[in-house]
């Protein structure tokens, strides 16, 4: 169970300053072996509503649905719900949340996640994306008009300094233990649904109570909104129910599939997962291949490429590691202002994807002092992420 804000100075002091163990941040290494789903709202809380569609129901049918699915083919997985029917589990929202991530921590869970609808007061709004643990751009600025105005009470309030702080901190701890998990799965679910063919508005950070609560990797999916006529019509049919599900059970299996196989790899190279952490494999990148996660995207034509200096022996030279800004289909000029305060600090990397070209900073021998990198650079770019390169190329795990 999370330590109440009141007493988080003291757990963040021992949590930063203890000495960093895996056992407790890993999930297990079979893959997963416990996932917790939550079905978003309940009872007298509804949540999105509109022409007499309730978002507390949706969520219901869809996680009810996934945990059948999983426990038919995922032998071994155990499912934990935090509700299989329609109720509130505390007397305020507050309450309810630290509820639901008791159930979480108490079943000892592996993975979490969460099922929400989303809504807007725009009718227009429409797509998929999924949340994990961070602070975005707007809620840095203390932006009030975030999209989410139907659930302030889901987010937490940083507009106390003190509190500010106390969740800073554990967010920067976070990327230490399981940040980078949640990350790939929620990599994974986006880009099922981008296959399945939904729209995708991303992989966000969102200053979520429970995520906040749960100690374990976990994500938060907003499956469509509500308050569009199409996608309401699409999320409460029996068609739109079935394909969510399997988007999102095809997700969790892949991420622990892969995860079983990277702990695989792991002990073939003659380590424990006690003896090496497990985000030297960074899973961000790994556990979903396919998916190119871009930060900051530069559609549109760019200026005149710059000269590059030719590769020499590329495939000879060490692998090192550096944390990704920004992406673009075209070249940008180093002193950008695209490229704020790193603006001439700034390197290219080429990639194979659509987006070649890769804009990054810091230059690294190890995976793990590229991350100490991370932290910083995320106060600017906040889908900042760590790759590996070799010469002027990225090179994959």
């Amino acid at each position: 169970m999370r330590t109440p804000l009141s007493a988080l100075p003291l757990f963040l002091c021992v949590a930063l300053c203890a000495p960093y163990t895996t056992a407790a941040a890993e999930p297990s290494a079979r893959g997963i072996g416990v996932i917790v789903l939550d079905a978003g709202h309940g009872g007298t809380d509804p949540g999105a509503h509109y022409a007499g569609v309730y978002e507390k129901d949706i969520t219901l049918k869809v996680v009810l649905q996934l945990g059948k699915l999983i426990e038919q083919e995922m032998p071994g997985v155990k499912v934990v719900y935090t509700r299989k029917t329609d109720k509130a589990l505390g007397a305020t929202k507050y309450d309810d949340l630290q509820a639901r991530a008791d159930i979480a921590n108490k079943a000892g869970g592996d993975l979490f996640l969460s099922v929400h609808v989303n809504a807007s007061h725009m009718a227009a709004a429409k797509g998929t994306e999924t949340l994990v643990m961070g602070e975005s751009t707007k809620e840095q600025r203390y932006n009030e008009d975030a999209l989410y105005e139907n659930n302030r009470d889901d987010l937490i309030d940083m507009s106390d300094e003190r509190t500010a702080a106390i969740v800073r901190a554990y967010i920067q701890n976070l990327q230490f233990t399981y940040g980078e998990y949640s990350l790939a799965l929620a990599n994974c679910i986006q880009k099922n649904y981008v296959a399945g063919g939904r729209s995708s508005r991303g992989v966000k950070p969102q200053l979520l109570r429970v995520l906040y609560a749960t100690d374990m990797p976990g994500a938060l999916t907003e499956i469509g909104f509500l308050s569009n006529p199409k996608e309401a019509a699409y999320l409460k049919s029996e068609k739109g129910i079935n394909e969510i599900v399997q988007t999102l059970f095809k997700s969790v299996k892949e991420y622990s599939a892969r995860l079983s196989q990277l702990r695989g790899e792991i002990a073939g190279n003659g380590a424990s997962a006690t003896e090496r952490p497990a985000q030297e494999t960074n899973p961000e990148r790994t556990v979903c291949p396919e998916t190119e996660t871009a930060p900051s995207v530069s559609p549109a034509p760019g200026p005149q490429p710059q000269k590059r200096q030719p590769a020499v022996a590329e495939k000879n030279q060490p692998v090192r590691y550096a944390v990704q800004i920004r992406t673009s289909i075209t070249e940008e000029p180093l002193d950008s202002e695209l490229f704020k305060s790193y603006r001439n600090a700034t390197k290219q990397i080429l990639g194979t994807d659509r987006y070649r070209y890769k804009y990054c900073v810091g230059d690294f021998d190890t995976y793990a002092a590229a991350r100490e990198k991370l932290g910083e650079v995320r106060r600017e770019f906040p889908d900042a992420f760590i790759v590996r390169y070799q010469g002027s190329r990225i090179v994959k795990q």
